[in-house]
């Protein structure tokens, strides 16, 4: 049997597929361990600059595999769930000092569209959907799904979104402001393949203080926000790829990043 975690290790980044196409990729505990264990050591992989999440066949990912939830017995503790896997995962990629791209192939609902939202870019076919299909089972939106949505499309459409469930086409998401691009089914991976490859020479240090400056900006005052920007510049101008942007800058030159702190 194929394992559910597929990587691939390209020049200077690395593709990550979610690889339960018959289960449309869905999360079940063994999965969710072989993709802990797969990002965390790309996390610490100083020759993996960038990261590039998709999902096998014909769907990104449908959340949570509801078939490993049914018992005869007393209720699971899907509390439990979200905390041991989900909220790990979710926090990994926000986390990880690296760019994370996502390239949604098809359906991402659930914790599915959530984890996609998670990432740092997202890129979707034009058939993709998103749906937050938590309210159809009478649960609510997990894996970051009350954090990014109001925060990415508004409160009225976050809202309403979690508790119609109506899916979100791609090309209706990108106009929302929900990801990046939608592209063509057929230029999906050629697209995301060719970002996640550009993002991998650029200053790696640098991009990981912007994530760090985006992901505290939410709960920051403004004035709270200008001293972190203030701290992180100061840290930025301090690694090799800034001084190496600034002489490939002056001699009017492709510059040449390395990555390092």
């Amino acid at each position: 049997m194929d394992p559910s975690i597929l990587v691939s290790r390209r020049d200077q980044w690395a593709e990550v597929t979610l690889n339960r196409p018959d289960r449309l990729n869905s999360f079940n505990e063994d999965m969710h361990r072989l993709l802990a264990a797969e990002l965390g050591q790309l996390a610490l992989d100083t020759s993996i600059r960038a990261v590039l999440l998709t999902g096998a066949g014909r769907g990104f990912c449908a959340g949570q595999d509801l078939a490993d939830r049914m018992t005869s017995g007393p209720a699971p503790d899907l509390g439990a769930t979200i905390g041991t896997f989900y909220n790990p995962l979710i926090r990994r990629i926000r986390g990880m000092r690296k760019p994370v791209v996502c390239a949604v192939n098809g359906v991402a609902a659930g914790a599915g569209a959530n984890i996609a939202l998670a990432c740092d870019i997202v890129l979707a076919a034009r058939s993709a959907k998103f749906i937050q299909a938590f309210a159809k089972i009478g649960l609510v939106p997990d894996s970051g799904g009350t954090f990014f949505l109001p925060r990415l499309v508004g409160d009225a459409r976050g809202r309403a979104l979690a508790l119609l469930g109506e899916p979100v086409p791609a090309e209706r998401a990108e106009a929302w402001g929900m990801i990046w691009k939608a592209v063509e089914d057929a230029e999906l991976m050629t697209e995301a393949r060719t970002l996640t490859a550009e993002l991998a020479t650029q200053p790696t240090q640098g991009l990981a203080l912007i994530k760090e400056a985006f992901n505290a900006s939410g709960a920051n005052t403004l004035d709270t926000q200008l001293d972190l920007e203030r701290d992180l510049q100061r840290r930025a101008g301090r690694t090799s790829d800034y001084r190496e942007g600034l002489r490939a800058f002056m001699e009017k030159r492709p510059a040449r990043f390395t990555g390092e702190a």
